[in-house]
């Protein structure tokens, strides 16, 4: 494979995986037959289980020598765990599509149109938009990475928009859709003057061009200008301040199942590519860090997400509402690695992505699985209570809400560590003293979302509370959580993982040329994170 096009064909497998999956789920969704079509989601399940698996194969070590991409082990970090959070959602969304209109088919009471059916596109979007996460990891250029965000983002439009048929979807719909326009603006002008400062669109290039500059004197202010539109616009997809307003009525306003999915998917792709675009400059890596202006962007955006989501989380009595800031505060946290930049930085980033989205969906499964007279519960006092009638997801929802919280033993509290690890090894000890500040005040309403649904009494709202149309939310829950409980006991190996993935290629290229002049043990430490034995 040393045809370049060929070569980069090969990493392509895990996305064009997922996009046989659409054509297979689109047509399963509109079949006459009722067995057929709740067949749908088990499809979409082994596809993306499919594509996790290559993505294991495709990016092995062995093959990253000919890999031409920023971060060529990311491949590898991100279809794993994309492939895992994705198929804990399919389950999620069982019962939920269609289920007015299967009811009635199923009562003989309407006869199945196609039309009216929206089941088989609602996975093929979401597949979509798991495949433009991956297609991230492998982006070379401007244009790649812009087509790969858009990917991501545009099917999560039109999930919002279906995935409920109340006003209050379509109004969060139109509301994501505008304010997802303008952001694609923003980073894609932005995009345009790196490429009129640095004269082309490849990585690469664009990383000697803007390296050559900063030794001869400081990068052209235009490459400045187009890096902070470009992240700027970026952030959206973070839900950072101050681009976060429109996250909680998003949040509200979809399914849970939808409210999961957007709560990890855009937020990744997101910080994937900021990643990338940072380590364009090739500063992070040198003595002089990144340029100021940049740095000093980043941390105040940090600050204000950290504290905005975290306020605003304090004063909602929507559970979703809640969760809705919780996930803008988590984006602040993550912009602390970022900040720190390559090696324990983005370590810490990839390794917190893993935490946050099994805590995340593991708390949506909760509002998925359960439901208050055949709609989702909206507030606290749905939750009163809880364990009464449903002690496994009061259980469910405690270790979720503990692990967001970063409470230890839990998966979220040796993400959140490893980031405040980094923050202060790179000298950011205030940014950390802020983020420990607004971790404690995180745990007022964590620790409610503990607390009401154990130790509550249980009210008239949360009597009425009963099982959701299917159980297969609730065992998603049940999964995630054993994960947030389990998975700390292969911390090492989890870190040598994201360690691995976290490295740029001048540092893959530097730990080669040190093992090909046999410098100490660089073997062990090139050695696939997927291959090691844990506790390694």
């Amino acid at each position: 494979m040393n045809d370049p096009m060929t070569n980069h064909l090969w990493y392509l497998i895990p996305e064009a995986i997922l996009l046989v999956g659409v054509v297979f789920v689109a047509i399963f969704g509109l079949v006459h037959n009722a067995s057929l079509r709740r067949l749908t989601p088990a499809i979409a399940g082994c596809f993306v289980i499919a594509s996790g698996v290559a993505s294991v194969f495709v990016f092995a070590p062995d093959r990253m020598e000919s890999a031409q991409f920023l971060f060529p082990g990311m491949g590898r970090w991100i279809g794993v765990i994309t492939a895992a959070i994705g198929f804990m959602i399919i389950p999620m969304s069982v019962g939920h599509v269609d289920r007015r209109l299967e009811r009635e088919v199923a009562a003989g009471r309407l006869r199945f149109d196609p039309l009216r059916a929206s089941g088989g596109e609602y996975y093929a979007f979401m597949l979509l938009s798991l495949a433009g996460l991956m297609l991230v990891c492998t982006a070379r250029d401007l244009i790649w990475l812009f087509l790969a965000l858009e990917l991501t983002s545009l099917p999560t439009y039109v999930l919002v928009a279906m995935s409920r048929s109340s006003r209050l979807a379509q109004e969060a719909a139109m509301k994501y859709f505008f304010l997802g326009a303008m952001a694609a603006a923003v980073f894609l002008y932005g995009f345009a003057l790196l490429y009129t400062a640095t004269g082309t669109v490849e990585f690469e290039a664009m990383r000697q061009v803007l390296t050559q500059q900063a030794q001869e004197g400081g990068i052209n202010s235009l490459a400045i200008v187009g890096l902070v539109l470009a992240l700027f616009g970026i952030l959206y997809k973070l839900a950072a301040a101050p681009l976060h307003l429109y996250a909680a009525d998003v949040y509200e306003g979809a399914a849970a199942p939808v409210t999961a999915f957007l709560g990890f998917v855009p937020k990744a792709a997101g910080v994937l590519a900021i990643m990338m675009l940072l380590s364009v400059t090739g500063l992070n890596e040198m003595a002089t860090g990144l340029p100021y202006p940049i740095l000093i962007m980043l941390w105040v955006v940090a600050v204000l997400t950290m504290t905005l989501g975290n306020i605003g989380a304090l004063l909602q009595r929507s559970v979703k509402r809640m969760l809705a800031y919780s996930s803008i505060a988590h984006s602040g946290y993550l912009l602390i690695g970022i900040i720190a930049g390559p090696g324990v930085g983005y370590t810490a980033v990839l390794f917190y992505l893993l935490a946050y989205g099994i805590g995340n969906t593991a708390a949506f499964s909760v509002l998925s699985g359960l439901e208050r007279r055949g709609q989702e519960m909206a507030t606290m006092e749905d939750l009163a209570g809880l364990r009464h009638r449903h002690p496994l997801m009061a259980a469910v929802l405690a270790i979720s809400s503990g692990s967001l919280l970063g409470f230890p033993p839990l998966l979220g509290f040796w993400g959140k560590l490893l980031l405040f690890i980094a923050g202060i090894q790179t000298g950011q000890v205030v940014l950390v003293i802020i983020a420990a500040v607004n971790s404690a005040i995180s745990g007022w309403y964590y620790l409610k979302l503990v607390a009401v649904p154990i130790m509550a009494a249980p009210t008239a709202r949360s009597e009425a509370v009963e099982r959701g149309p299917t159980g297969w939310p609730r065992l998603a829950g049940v999964v995630l959580a054993a994960a947030s409980l389990v998975l700390p006991v292969f911390l090492s190996w989890l870190v040598d993982q994201s360690e691995y993935s976290a490295r740029t290629d001048a540092a893959m290229a530097a730990a080669e040329s040190a093992e090909a002049s046999g410098a100490g043990d660089a073997t062990a430490s090139l050695q696939g994170p997927l291959d090691r034995p844990s506790g390694s």
